[in-house]
């Protein structure tokens, strides 16, 4: 009796030890899952934060310039063309604060998708949220695959105004929801060749108190049989190597357990397919 009962405990033993390590992993496996977005999401930022900053560099020179020329204008007496000068410096300062202020604010946002966030929810400019994500994910697709030229055609509804949510949570699914029609269409245009032109839509709506995110693309598909499987975790449609199965499980996971939403698919193989997120407002 006593044999089977150490017996007994050194299977409960094992089983726990056992349940430890498949936590662990599933834990690892996810945190790979929001690396991954976040190199995306830090490959756009590359790309789109160039911008503020060429114009933040151009003022600044044009402004040592003027400066150069206040100078002289100031040693002639010149009261006329030194008031005109500092308008400009002023004019360019301005410019420079504003362009200064954008590119913090694109640090800000991938900072706070590093870190995760503490999920906290506040209202948030939704149609302004997804624009940006939306552009880092295009930035991001094409920062790895340079010749990538895709119509990215955006809808938004004024009418949705701020929705309450925890933005770096809805950062990771935009990010991923995008760069899945990305990646189909990249993948539709490899079949068919030159006749192609791929597309990926975004839209927004306010209806009935809630707001609806559409990601549409006109890739391949999803064939019939595996929709249902779509937010599984793990499950993936992509070549080995090149995904762990868990954005679309940890987008479904973010939607309806953190937002109390919805995320579902429509899709016709052949026809493209359209991911459908809803919010209550």
């Amino acid at each position: 009796m006593r044999t089977a009962y150490r017996k007994l405990n050194a299977t409960v033993g094992k089983l726990n030890t056992t349940v430890e390590e498949l936590q662990t992993t599933q834990q690892q496996l996810i945190q790979q899952e929001k690396l991954a977005s976040l190199g995306q999401l830090t490959a756009g930022i590359a790309h789109e934060i160039k911008n503020p900053l060429n114009f933040v560099n151009n003022f600044a020179e044009v402004n040592e310039e003027l400066a150069r020329e206040l100078y002289a204008a100031l040693d002639q007496g010149d009261e006329e063309a030194m008031r005109d000068l500092l308008s400009d410096l002023s004019s360019n300062a301005r410019q420079i604060v504003k362009h200064g202020k954008r590119a913090d604010q694109i640090v800000k946002n991938m900072m706070e998708h590093a870190r995760g966030g503490s999920g906290d929810h506040y209202e948030v400019a939704l149609n302004k949220l997804i624009e940006e994500y939306v552009t880092l994910a295009y930035q991001g697709k094409r920062s790895q695959h340079p010749g990538l030229q895709v119509d990215l055609a955006r809808t938004y509804d004024e009418a949705v105004g701020g929705v309450e949510m925890a933005p770096q949570e809805m950062g990771r699914v935009l990010l991923n929801l995008v760069g899945n029609a990305l990646d189909a269409v990249q993948e539709q245009g490899g079949k068919t060749g030159n006749g192609y032109r791929p597309k990926v839509t975004v839209a927004t709506r306010r209806n009935n108190g809630y707001v609806e995110i559409r990601v549409g693309d006109n890739g391949p598909g999803i064939p019939e049989q595996i929709k249902e499987r779509i937010f599984e975790p793990f499950f993936t449609t992509k070549p080995t190597g090149s995904g762990t199965g868990l954005g679309l499980s940890l987008s479904y996971d973010i939607i309806t357990q953190g937002h109390g939403g919805t995320l579902t698919v429509e899709s016709r193989e052949g026809e493209g397919a359209t991911f459908i997120v809803t919010l209550p407002v």
